[in-house]
């Protein structure tokens, strides 16, 4: 019977793998005592203003479907929030599209940009989405390497040796999950002079823009002539610790927002009501709180950090988001075979740094959103079994 079912599985679908961070997330939840580096959610609960937002609007009996593009005044508060922090001006009553997490405002930009067999670039080590996501559309993607040596940092010229002709569009995520590596705005420059000069479209994913440690993030939106080739993703997961609310946006001009639109309405409708009554009060009030969890990850970082090159594990100080990528080619061991290891020997769960891609072997990913108490002791844990290791 089984076999049967498995007959009708599309082919695009079969040869797609299932997310390396979930196997081992769940792997470790089936473990009392370990300590999971796995999954890339904050560790704070949501701050209660915003919570209490959700609350009274339940309470007032707000449970109905909004708009398909989102709340007016949540994108109304999205325009302003975008024009301040990333100098980028849109239009609410039709440049911007709510969506159920940044993972759906990307898979609605796909859809509607994608042809069959058009090629779309992304960067990798890189969230585990955008290859499958390009393949679920019917398109093919095609990797650009970043380099462990610079930080993982963004080089243009990794993307120019990498570009192939019908490339239609690259993905960018800055600062970078798994690595957290960064684009330098003189790096963005010229990569939108290249992105012009092949007529191709951006999509830059910004979710842990507010998670930059050292410099100041800028948007490729906010280049000349960029807007209009550009479509800018952002949430508010990470920063505002509120995966479960489920909220993210897509900023883009008006004809890019209503090919979306076609795959969001046919596919969600829209986004739940009281999720978007939360982000109206994350995006009005929630400044204090996101800077005090940003300070919260930044100790963290260098504590850990820290410690993994003391016990031998080399690695790059992250310059945003919440993850450290250290390097254990040393041991012998491929990144998977690493990361059993430590959680068989350790109780510590990290993600072998494959699942990001090619150019992920030889590191794990070890997420630092969870509490400092518990990177301590992962931290001893891991230094206790790679001791024996020398």
């Amino acid at each position: 019977m089984n076999d049967t079912a498995s007959s009708f599985v599309a082919n695009h679908v079969v040869g797609i793998p299932k997310s390396g961070i979930r196997e081992f997330f769940a792997i470790a939840a089936t473990m009392e005592d370990a300590i999971s580096l796995g999954i890339g959610e904050p560790d704070f609960v949501t701050p209660w203003h915003i919570r209490e937002a959700a609350i009274f609007a339940l309470e007032k009996g707000k449970t109905s479907y909004t708009d398909n593009l989102g709340l007016r005044r949540l994108r109304n508060e999205i325009a302003a929030y975008v024009e301040r922090n990333f100098n980028a001006s849109y239009d609410p009553s039709c440049e911007i599209l709510v969506g159920v997490g940044v993972s759906e405002v990307l898979d609605c930009a796909l859809r509607a940009i994608i042809n069959p067999g058009d090629k779309v670039m992304y960067h990798e080590p890189c969230f585990v989405s955008y290859a499958a996501n390009i393949k679920l559309c019917h398109g093919v993607p095609v990797a650009v390497h970043t380099r462990a040596e610079n930080g993982f940092e963004f080089d243009i010229e990794d993307v120019k040796r990498a570009w192939q002709p019908g490339c239609k569009a690259i993905i960018i995520n800055f600062p970078t999950n798994p690595t957290g590596g960064i684009a330098e705005s003189a790096q963005l420059k010229k990569l939108a002079e290249f992105v012009k000069e092949k007529n191709m479209l951006v999509i830059s994913d910004e979710i842990y823009s507010e998670l930059t440690y050292n410099g100041t993030h800028v948007s490729i939106a906010s280049f000349p002539g960029m807007k209009e080739r550009t479509i800018f993703l952002h949430g508010f997961s990470k920063a505002f610790a509120m995966t479960g609310f489920r909220i993210g946006f897509a900023c883009s001009p008006k004809p890019l927002i209503e090919a979306m639109m076609k795959a969001h309405q046919y596919a969600i409708m829209c986004a739940p009501i009281i999720s978007q009554e939360a982000a109206v009060e994350a995006l009005v009030n929630g400044k204090p709180d996101m800077e005090k969890m940003r300070d919260q990850y930044m100790r963290r970082r260098d504590f850990i950090v820290g410690r993994f090159n003391e016990m031998g594990l080399e690695c790059h100080l992250p310059k945003g988001t919440f993850y450290a990528f250290p390097c254990v080619k040393k041991y012998g061991l491929s990144s998977m075979e690493f990361a059993k290891m430590i959680l068989d020997k350790a109780k510590v769960a990290v993600v072998p740094g494959s699942a990001f891609g090619e150019s992920g072997e030889g590191f794990v990913r070890a997420s630092f959103s969870t509490s400092y108490q518990n990177l301590v002791e992962a931290a001893d844990r891991m230094e206790s079994v790679l001791s024996k290791l020398k």
